[in-house]
Formats: structure tokens, sequence, C-alpha cells
């Protein structure tokens, strides 16, 4: 675009003139604000030519690729299978792509919308090189219409007003890209963490459901059972839930260390027992996950001298006499600790699940 007004002084330039095109106004507030624009020129001097349709259908079918992998995001995020069913083929087939599609339409999303507006300001959006200076002051009434016009002169250049298929394709690549950041902020409030009375959450191999609704006994990784004269002072073991698969990767939240403290160690626990973990010891035995809270790792390096249990992984350390709190490393939360008591018969048993949720990433309960 260019014009052939000549460019008056500040004090005869009259904003209000029904002659000056919006782009005299552009010009002359680029001067007034030390910009000099030394090459303008339109991508298509000739509107609606077949090489500016054709960028125009280019930019088009990006615009709507954000859109569809947009919305294959959200649909995805609320409606894919995203957690371990067992038992269910068809379900677990589905599982494992649950992250990579999340990944590749994000991915694809931003590609298209990223592709689409360096299509936009490279092939359409005119030509122009400006040149400006700084400078101090306050803007004056005619500064303040120059901007205006300026604002209003970029819409012009975008070309919305003929160019109205793009504006919809861009509007109906936009709409789902922000119903992604949506669903990514209420998405976990659409699935609820409960399927009927149980909390998935909270559940591993100890629950009673497992085991016909009687207490789980703990067990050898063959599934013996396990007596207290099993597990010498100072010593500790690592326990299974002892149902069927109780020791296989079915019920591998489940690994449990249980440890025989000595006799002013086991009263230290119980004195520093907090609510959550109230009946859980059983006479100098107690029993913790071993499942690191920080990434996941297993915690069964034991210091009976300093009655620490230490995760080899990233070196978290927890004090077994305190809750099983972190005291070193980068955990942030305690091991959840397992009820227990001995059975009739003299075996160790859960006398429920955890009462918090095991491993890293999860809530307390209060």
């Amino acid at each position: 675009m260019t014009t052939t007004h000549s460019a008056p002084t500040e004090e005869q330039f009259d904003a209000s003139d029904p002659e000056l095109t919006r782009f005299d106004l552009v010009r002359e507030g680029a001067r007034r604000d030390g910009v000099e624009i030394v090459h303008y020129a339109p991508r298509f001097p000739v509107p609606g030519t077949k090489a500016e349709k054709r960028i125009e259908r280019v930019l088009s079918f990006l615009f709507l690729l954000t859109g569809l992998f947009g919305t294959a995001f959200v649909v995805a995020y609320i409606w894919w299978p995203w957690h371990y069913g067992h038992g269910d083929s068809t379900y677990q087939a589905w599982f494992p792509f649950y992250t990579p599609v999340l990944g590749a339409t994000l991915g694809l999303c931003l590609l298209a919308l990223g592709l689409g507006i360096i299509t936009w300001s490279k092939k359409l959006l005119p030509e122009e090189v400006s040149i400006q200076e700084r400078h101090d002051g306050h803007s004056d009434s005619t500064e303040q219409k120059l901007t205006a016009a300026t604002i209003l002169n970029m819409g012009d250049e975008l070309g919305l007003k003929r160019r109205k298929f793009v504006g919809l394709a861009f509007l109906a690549g936009a709409a789902p890209l922000g119903a992604v950041a949506g669903a990514v902020l209420v998405g976990s409030l659409i699935k609820a963490p409960k399927q009927g009375d149980e909390n998935i959450f909270f559940t591993t191999g100890w629950d009673p459901k497992h085991n016909d609704g009687k207490p789980v006994r703990l067990t050898h990784e063959d599934g013996t059972p396990i007596r207290p004269a099993d597990v010498s002072v100072g010593g500790q073991i690592t326990v299974f839930p002892g149902i069927p698969e109780g020791a296989t990767n079915k019920y591998a939240d489940s690994p449990t260390l249980l440890i025989h403290l000595r006799e002013q160690d086991a009263l230290e626990t119980l004195k520093n027992a907090k609510e959550v973990n109230k009946d859980s010891q059983w006479q100098n035995y107690v029993a913790y996950s071993k499942i690191c809270t920080h990434a996941g790792c297993p915690a069964s390096l034991y210091e009976q001298q300093t009655n620490r249990l230490l995760c080899p992984c990233h070196q978290s350390q927890f004090q077994i006499t305190d809750n099983a709190r972190p005291v070193f490393g980068p955990a942030s939360r305690a091991l959840p600790q397992l009820p227990i008591t001995v059975d009739d018969e003299g075996y160790f048993v859960a006398t429920s699940d955890y009462r918090i949720p095991i491993g890293p990433a999860f809530w307390e309960r209060p």
C-alpha cells in the first residue's frame, strides 16, 4: 500500500481531515513516535488472485487442523481408558496409548497453530520495514487517535473482512485449543476418583475384599504365612498379601516391610504414633510400605542402630520410630503404615488396607 500525501508538520496536521486515509494516520502516528516507515507493500496488490486464494486455503486448513487435534486431545483426555483395568482385555489394549495419544494430539495441535501463524505473517501480511527512535513524554489526544488508527489498520492488514473463511477457520481452531487448557484444569473433576463405594486410590492387595472379607495374612514371596518368631529382634523382612497372585505384579503396590523393633524403640514408636497410625503397631512389630514416596523405588535398606529406612535410588531416609517420616533426601511424605495384628493361629494379618495412599504423588488423608 502506498500514498502520495506529503508529510505535513505536526502543527499543520489535522487528524480530522476526511481526505486522509487510515494509512496516512498510521504514518503520521509513526512519525510522531520517531518511526520512519521506509518500506510498505501488500503481499497481493490486487486482491482475490489465485495465489492469494491458495494461501488462504492453506491457512484455513492449518487452523482447522488445530481445532481437530485440539478436539481430539479433549476427547482422549476425558474418555480414553486412563488407568489399568485388570481382566478387561479390550480395556488393557487401549490403556497403554493414553499418554502417547495426549502427547501426539496436543503436539500436532500446537504445530498446526504455529504453522498457521507463520504462514499468515509471511504470506498474507504486508511487507514493512520501519525504523524507530526512542523518545520521552506523554501522548496528547491527537497521538491517541493516531495510535487507535494504527491498531485498526493492523486489523485491516489481517484481511479478516474479506477473508471471512480464514477468520472462521482460526476461530474453529482456537476454540478447541482453549478447551484443551480448560480440560487440563477441570478434567480431573469430571472423572470421579471413586467407583461405587471403593476409592481406587486407597486399594492395595491388603484390602480384605480380596480375601472374602477376612483379614489378609502377611506371607513370604512363596505364600508361606509369617509368625512373630520368624523375624529376629532388630531384623526385617519383606512381606506380601496372602492372596492369590499376592506376590506378583498384579499387586505391585503391596510389598511391605515388617520390622521387629527392640523394646525401647517399640515404646518410642508407640508413643510417637500419629492419629492415622493409632492401633497399627502390634507389640514390638511395625509394618511400612516398601514403596518410597519420592519416586516409587523400593525403600528396603534398614539400619537398626538408628532405626532409619533408606531408599537406595535417591537416598531418602525415613525415621521408623516416628511414623516413618522423611528425615533426609527428596521424599516429602512419610511411608504409609500397615495396621497389623496376629490371628488365632498365631500368624500376622493386616487388620485393614493402608489408611493413606502408598507411593509418590498422592494426597494425604487427614
